[in-house]
């Protein structure tokens, strides 16, 4: 029999908030143990640190750009931004080749409904969106969704209708009980099972998270990261990271119920379960919160796959970027990967029958507000040559950065992650640099660039 396919993946998770990598201060005993027992990718990193666009590479092996997920999925703007239903996905993979599928909680992939519709009849509001059984649901076919909607404490689902399921319970524990139904429904039978749980904490608003994991937080006292300004180490900053450690407490807790199902009925040694995110947060670090920096918090993500009996236990230092993880997935059950898909397959390494792996990968921003948009359009530009563009190395990260308004400076960055890893001395490269070195690192990325169109604009070298 085939094997089975469990993907589950937090929204906003950064790679030092798991014990394991003794950063953070949260208690993850249940995700140390399985990091133990699997393969820990020590350098995952997020292509593009914004929802859409990675959740959109995950499922397609594509860059975000080639795929026009250029900003997340929301209303306001020139264009409908979503996943295109032609597209070829991991789910439509996996169904083609026998296997039942299911997606359980945030999806963010399909058009806001308020871009469609004043007032939609699935009741979806701001860039929410119930997506109805058909092509939009990219192959899987059970369906316990939602766009993307914030209340973490109140959250929706649709199924099948666009009547919405309201749980008042944590959306995480809603999820994980949906996720031990479909896996006592899937474990005895023919059909292998691929299901991908998708968990909006420790998404903001940090505060939307249970006073049984609040609580015990409340007097701790926060370490910062070095590279968090003195002036922000206070409230609201300390409340903050509070509520977002016992956000990633709380997903332990209900990750461990899944790995517990798991043992109790013997699906260890026929199930590949991958745990991961879709970019960090930056906590206060370099004065920022949030995501869509390059800066190491943003980008730097969890990514453990563990299969008993077939990968073996320890860290994997090989570059891992969001386009790889279709490939790799595929790869490593035995399936054909299409040749749509632009990632890496790291199966074979993952396996013990290579010890190569990527040294580098290409990462990327887009101006996506709505306002920006207009104010590139006004002065006859688009906002797509504009962002920042880079790549991330196992000990350097390079970007160059046209900035998020029309008339910002152009930058030329490289920070030595080895020696310098808070990220606080980078190098501000000239224009007219002919370091061998530089000069080949621009190559490197036109040449990412000019595979997949994009127009980033070399401003200051006359050139795309």
């Amino acid at each position: 029999m085939k094997p089975n396919l469990l993907y589950i993946f937090a929204d906003q998770w950064r790679y030092e908030a798991m014990g394991c990598h003794h950063a953070d201060q949260v208690t993850t005993p249940n995700m140390d143990r399985f990091a133990g027992e699997g393969m820990d990718f020590s350098r995952a990193y997020s292509t593009y640190p914004l929802c859409s666009p990675h959740r959109a590479s995950l499922m397609t092996g594509k860059y975000p750009f080639c795929l026009g997920m250029w900003t997340n999925c929301k209303p306001g703007l020139e264009e409908k931004v979503m996943l295109r239903p032609q597209e070829i996905s991991i789910g439509k993979v996996l169904k083609e080749n026998g296997y039942s599928t299911g997606y359980i909680g945030k999806w963010h992939l399909d058009a806001a409904e308020l871009g469609f519709f004043k007032n939609p009849a699935s009741g979806a509001a701001g860039w929410d969106a119930y997506t109805p059984p058909g092509e939009r649901r990219q192959g899987f076919d059970y369906w316990l969704s939602y766009g993307t909607h914030d209340d973490h404490l109140h959250p929706h689902y649709w199924r099948d209708t666009n009547e919405q399921i309201k749980p008042e319970k944590w959306s995480v524990e809603y999820e994980t009980d949906r996720a031990l139904d479909f896996l006592e429904e899937h474990r005895v039978g023919e059909e292998p099972f691929a299901l991908f749980v998708s968990y909006n904490p420790p998404h903001l608003p940090y505060e939307l998270v249970p006073e049984k994991y609040e609580s015990p937080l409340k007097s701790l006292d926060i370490h910062y990261r070095p590279n968090v300004p003195e002036e922000m180490r206070c409230d609201p900053l300390q409340t903050d990271t509070r509520q977002y450690f016992a956000a990633v407490n709380g997903i332990d807790e209900h990750f461990g119920r899944i790995m517990d199902y798991l043992r109790e009925h013997h699906m260890e040694e026929n199930t590949l379960v991958v745990l991961s995110a879709d970019h960090g947060d930056m906590m206060g670090s370099q004065g920022l919160m949030s995501k869509n920096v390059w800066y190491e918090e943003s980008i730097h993500i969890p990514l453990v796959m563990r299969w008993k009996g077939k990968i073996a236990s320890g860290i994997n230092d090989s570059i891992f970027a969001s386009v790889d993880h279709m490939p790799t997935l595929l790869g490593l059950l035995d399936l054909p990967i299409p040749e749509t898909c632009q990632g890496y397959d790291h199966a074979p390494g993952i396996l013990g029958s290579r010890t190569d792996g990527p040294e580098e990968m290409f990462i990327c921003s887009y101006p996506g507000g709505a306002e920006m948009v207009a104010a590139f359009a006004k002065r006859g530009l688009t906002h797509k040559a504009y962002g920042w563009r880079g790549i991330k190395g196992k000990n350097f990260t390079y970007v160059i950065s046209n900035g998020y308004e029309p008339d910002a400076p152009q930058e030329e960055l490289y920070y030595n992650d080895g020696a310098d890893p808070w990220q606080l001395s980078p190098r501000r490269i000239p224009a007219d640099c002919e370091e061998k070195e530089i000069l080949e690192l621009r190559g490197r990325l036109k040449k990412y660039l000019d595979s997949m169109d994009d127009p980033f604009l070399w401003r200051e070298r006359g050139e795309k």
